[in-house]
């Protein structure tokens, strides 16, 4: 007598089947450049400058649920150069990726959605600036690694800590 035809057999692998949908997982399904704008408002004027310009960057992130476990997080990066409260150079990138989110509910999945997704995110990001960088003529930038698990953390904090505030501000 085959086994194939043993209840037993169908139910244990029922439950393996119905354990590995549970298992919280994280999946890249595409990663691509969404958007990239580069300017050089000064114009010529730019490289006749002494080139030590203040940086500055902005950052966030943007995130849109597809469908139920696809999400679409969007790691936005501005760079701003300035000589003298004068831009330099903007770079603005808008790197997408497509993540396929399972078994991750609440707070576990903001952080994965804000932490772990924009890290994963973020060399590309770093690639594109440098590279449109580059083909302005101005010298490579090369950003340096951030940590997204200590912004989120900030983030998190400043959020409770700003919903507090009108909570401390009413009278009794």
């Amino acid at each position: 007598m085959s086994e194939d035809n043993n209840p037993s057999t169908d139910a244990t692998q029922g439950e393996a089947a119905g354990q590995q949908k549970a298992q919280p997982g994280l999946k890249i399904r595409r990663i691509y450049l969404k958007d990239l704008s580069f300017e050089t408002p000064m114009g010529v004027e730019a490289f006749s400058q002494a080139y030590q310009p203040k940086i500055d960057q902005d950052l966030n992130v943007q995130v849109s649920t597809i469908e139920e476990g696809m999400h679409e997080v969007v790691l936005l990066i501005t760079i701003t150069a300035t000589i003298e409260n004068r831009v330099v150079f903007l770079v603005e990138v808008k790197q997408a990726g497509l993540f396929g989110i399972s078994g991750i509910t609440g707070p576990q999945l903001s952080q994965v959605i804000n932490s772990h997704c924009p890290q994963i995110l973020f060399p590309y990001a770093r690639e594109a600036i440098d590279a449109a960088v580059t083909r302005g003529s101005f010298p490579a930038l090369m950003l340096p690694p951030l940590n997204f698990d200590a912004i989120f953390a900030q983030a998190v904090q400043q959020a409770s800590q700003q919903k507090a505030a009108p909570d401390a501000a009413k009278p009794e």
